[in-house]
């Protein structure tokens, strides 16, 4: 998982600096596999800077080439022969000096050279866009504002922004930390621990959503409220799709991901700041204006936003229209109902899905998105309104409309915050030492954590639903040892082992001598896999209904129980 790091400032403001974030997470379980620098440009425009064109004439020996003069800020102005048409006196343009290194929209990188052009020194280039990387146009060089300093960094006025990212090995119980708000909480809980610091958690503000019109409702109904229990969702009419700001396209480009357009990329801003993933149907193509959340019948057939024609498993949940299916629940989207230049109006939804269908079906279709990644491993079912205002507030900002419908909040049984008795002796029996009091308690809110009952023995804990792992004292030790520091649990003066205890004679010895022997001997000995393909009993005449299936398997070599050794043995 990617995470950004000026992104992550956003939530939780600081001064450390990359290196000392890294550390600090991977003490407390989210191990920073690496750091990697990123800048929104390749090669940062290092060694180009505005430049000011003092005078062109045509090229002694090519017609088509001028022979420019141009201050660059420096004590004397430079020649650069330039084949652009577009070259006039008086512009202010981007100038490579010798020595910087190009790397173009298209091709390889190439170093700037002092150069003899068919008998004129040129001792620089006067780039077009596609040269240094900002787009795909070759059509002339760039021609900046005239408000542009003579010999200001080039990165300066572009106003590049250099980040570096976080590759976080993420282990399949933190679903919390699945986002950079959820990264955040953790850094800022660190920082309060370790350091005393006042950082505190930043969430963006919602205050600015607010209905503006009714015009555009949809129903919504849901048919299994085991795999669905909860399915929100606006409407947003009179929007206009088009490319995304800078900042938004920096953001997610930053994580890795590419600019579509400025719908779909505000609902993956969200989900990977939030944690919560979201889906933008084109309103106009959900027929009978309603949307179903159901399973349907085995084999049917749905195109997903990759062009692929996929047949549904019995357990697969779909969003459907009144007459066909929009997408795979929490996995995929369907090719005919996505977003498109020409969409208007727009449905945003935000739901909470079960984990474990979510999975099957992702394993089923060999799948996996941002959104499943969330899913499978327990997003959080108080978050859907939350993030489905900011992604509306964020649209209707960046891509005009009106929120033309009330928020359609389906939960038919809300998920209670679970209470967890934990005392203090229990923490110490397991850490091995003892930890303030008060230290616990700074720790578990930083957590947000809530405290219902105390005294000086234990408290009585209220788990927000977002920390779907803690469930248990156990659980609440691990949150205050992780934050707190592992690395700071004293190691004792001395260690105790028990005498071991093997019963005579050792059978595995026995056993391993006689292999060898055998093995030594001429004879070869094979060692089989009890799981295997599904389909490699057949050969031998074995009927596959009999074979018991694995039900999540890692692969389809590994599906089933094998019935018989000889096809394990053959492989």
């Amino acid at each position: 998982m990617k995470i950004s790091y000026n992104w992550l400032k956003q939530y939780c403001p600081t001064d450390h600096k990359p290196e000392q974030i890294a550390e600090l997470l991977t003490d407390c379980g989210l191990e920073v596999e690496s750091i990697e620098k990123f800048e929104t440009i390749q090669g940062g425009l290092n060694g180009l800077v505005v430049g000011f064109v003092i005078s062109k004439t045509i090229h002694p020996n090519a017609d088509r080439l001028s022979v420019t003069k141009v201050d660059i800020g420096e004590a004397e102005a430079l020649q650069i022969v330039c084949g652009a048409s577009n070259v006039a006196e008086g512009q202010k343009v981007v100038v490579a000096k010798v020595g910087s290194t190009l790397y173009p929209t298209e091709g390889g990188a190439f170093e700037i050279k002092k150069a003899k052009i068919r008998g004129e020194l040129s001792e620089g280039m006067i780039c077009a866009e596609d040269e240094i990387g900002m787009g795909t146009s070759h059509e002339g060089i760039l021609i900046l504002d005239q408000n542009a300093s003579i010999g200001m960094p080039a990165s300066t006025y572009f106003n590049l922004e250099t980040d570096f990212i976080f590759e976080i090995g993420l282990t399949p119980n933190r679903a919390d930390a699945a986002s950079h708000i959820g990264v955040a909480r953790d850094l800022s809980a660190l920082i309060q621990v370790h350091e005393e610091g006042k950082t505190t958690l930043l969430t963006p503000e919602i205050d600015s959503f607010h209905i503006d019109n009714e015009s555009l409702p949809i129903n919504i109904t849901i048919q299994d409220q085991i795999a669905c229990p909860r399915y929100s969702g606006v409407s947003i009419s009179g929007i206009q799709v088009k490319g995304s700001p800078d900042w938004l396209q920096n953001r997610l480009k930053s994580i890795g991901l590419k600019p579509i357009n400025n719908i779909v990329d505000v609902t993956n801003y969200v989900l990977h700041e939030t944690g919560q993933p979201l889906h933008a149907f084109d309103a106009d193509l959900i027929s009978g204006k309603e949307i179903i959340v159901k399973k349907t019948a085995p084999d049917t057939k749905f195109t997903t936003l990759d062009g692929i024609e996929r047949s549904m498993h019995a357990d697969d949940l779909l969003i459907c229209n009144s007459n066909e299916p929009m997408a795979i629940a929490g996995v995929f989207g369907g090719i005919k109902s996505g977003i498109s230049p020409s969409t208007k109006n727009i449905f945003i939804e935000s739901a909470y899905f079960n984990a474990t269908g979510i999975r099957r079906t992702s394993k089923h279709h060999g799948i996996k998105t941002d959104a499943s990644f969330r899913y499978e491993r327990g997003a959080d079912p108080e978050i859907t309104i939350y993030a489905l205002k900011r992604a509306a507030s964020l649209i209707k900002e960046i891509a005009g409309g009106n929120i033309s419908s009330q928020i359609i909040d389906v939960y038919p049984q809300k998920k209670e915050w679970k209470n967890v008795f934990f005392t203090y002796s229990y923490l110490e029996k397991i850490a091995g030492f003892k930890i303030p009091n008060e230290k616990i308690k700074i720790i578990l809110q930083a957590l947000q954590i809530k405290i219902v009952e105390e005294n000086t023995e234990s408290l009585t804990l209220q788990i927000p639903p977002f920390k779907s792992d803690v469930e248990r004292e156990a659980d609440i030790a691990e949150e205050i040892l992780r934050i707190y520091g592992l690395n700071r649990i004293p190691m004792p003066h001395g260690m105790k082992i028990p005498a071991p205890f093997s019963s005579r004679p050792d059978k595995e010895k026995a056993k391993q001598q006689l292999s060898d022997f055998l093995s030594s001997n001429g004879f070869f000995e094979i060692m089989n896999n009890s799981i295997g393909k599904l389909e490699s009993d057949i050969h031998l005449g074995i009927n596959p209904e009999h074979s018991v299936k694995i039900l999540n398997p890692l692969s389809n070599e590994l599906a089933s129980m094998r019935q018989h050794m000889l096809p394990s043995g053959l492989e």
